[in-house]
């Protein structure tokens, strides 16, 4: 057993000696098994939420209505969730009723899919219902029993299959697959911050690739804001050497191919998502850069006045898009940065009360545009960032 189980077994070994069952479950045992880097655990329990907070002294109700309560042993916090079967549900998203229960398997039986659906006592022996050991080994994704009941009970879960492809490179098992394509329509019950939240995890996964050509297959994307016209655009994306791109190089190839490139088309695009408005105008910009670099190459002012963060982003797409080739590194455009005369603004010889004591205009819109037109001087080496010759500079093109 590795460490991040050791650390939490005494806590397991807690709740069995008040005479009660505990497990680790989930995703932390899935990625066990698959020697995988593990950063949470979860412990479910045949325990209560108040008969857990009765065994362990500091205690945060986190989501006790579902039966989740948080333990602080020694500094560190664990999730612990009360074995639980759920009703009906409502919005193919949400229960209506969750009820506490005593009995593992049937807590275990409720969950998505079968990897996921395995637990590992404090000894570490793995106690699998479902076969999901075999899924691993078979590097299948498949629901715990009837796939249509599991997307109708939430359909968030084909988005979730189809996320686990990109980042485990798993298959769809056949009847997941064939629900998947049956019950599509449903997701559009559900809330387009939780697509957009899987959607994302899926473009940056390492097999992205295979995961947006299932998109596109199971026309899943007919569901998803703004892409039910953009298949051809979705698997064209599938084809490329993807495996470099930022989670905002992702959204702003997706929008090169799909030719949403001005702006107001990309704001609008990316308001349907939900993603933050900081995120959309970064975007923006890499969009807008790559549209710059189509027909010039990049100069001393693009770095300068673009950013390099946001060069790099477009060089990457642009080396991607016309030449074919990913790119991981852009080491060149980082140097050529670095022997730019200034980076920023602040590192200017002057400042807007040099300009008002070298002239007599009044303050004014003029100052703004000559520091801007001095900085751009600076960076072409048309100029030396020292004062007295930017003064020099300045007189000769009458801007003072």
């Amino acid at each position: 057993m590795i460490a991040v189980f050791r650390d939490a077994a005494p806590i397991l070994k807690k709740i069995e000696y008040a005479g009660f069952e505990a497990y680790f479950v989930g995703g932390s045992v899935r990625d066990y098994l698959l020697g995988k880097k593990i950063n949470d655990i979860d412990i479910a329990t045949s325990a209560t939420p108040e008969e857990v907070k009765g065994i362990f002294g500091q205690t945060i109700d986190i989501g006790i209505q579902h039966g989740t309560v948080m333990v602080i042993v020694d500094g560190k916090s664990y999730e612990i969730t009360t074995f639980r079967t759920e009703s009906s549900y409502v919005d193919f998203r949400r229960p209506s009723e969750v009820t506490f229960i005593r009995e593992l398997r049937e807590d275990l039986q409720r969950r998505d899919f079968t990897m996921n659906a395995m637990a590992m006592d404090k000894h570490g022996t793995i106690i699998d219902y479902f076969s999901g050991r075999d899924a691993l080994k078979q590097k299948k994704i498949e629901t715990v029993g009837n796939a249509n009941e599991r997307f109708n009970e939430d359909a968030l879960r084909m988005m979730r299959a189809i996320r686990f492809v990109s980042t485990l490179g798993f298959s769809l098992e056949e009847k997941t697959y064939d629900s998947i394509v049956q019950n599509r329509l449903l997701l559009a019950k559900i809330a387009i911050e939780r697509i957009t939240q899987e959607f994302e995890k899926l473009l940056t996964g390492k097999y992205s690739k295979k995961s947006l050509q299932l998109i596109a297959e199971t026309n899943l994307h007919e569901y998803l804001p703004m892409l039910k016209e953009k298949k051809q655009a979705i698997l064209q994306v599938s084809k490329m050497e993807i495996d470099y791109l930022t989670i905002d190089e992702m959204w702003s190839l997706l929008l090169w191919k799909m030719d949403i490139t001005a702006n107001k088309e990309i704001d609008v695009f990316l308001r349907k998502w939900k993603l933050p408005v900081k995120k959309i105008k970064k975007i923006q910009k890499v969009v807008a850069a790559l549209l710059g670099k189509q027909k010039n190459k990049w100069t001393c002012v693009d770095l300068y006045k673009i950013t390099l963060e946001i060069v790099c982003s477009a060089e990457k797409l642009s080396m991607l898009i016309w030449e074919g080739k990913s790119i991981k590194d852009t080491d060149y455009i980082k140097a050529a940065f670095e022997k730019l005369p200034i980076q920023d603004k602040t590192e200017l010889a002057i400042h807007g009360k040099d300009l008002l004591n070298w002239s007599s205009k009044p303050s004014g819109a003029w100052i703004k545009e000559a520091i801007e037109a001095v900085e751009y001087a600076v960076v072409e080496q048309k100029v030396k960032n020292d004062k007295q010759a930017i003064k020099e500079w300045l007189e000769s093109c009458h801007l003072i």
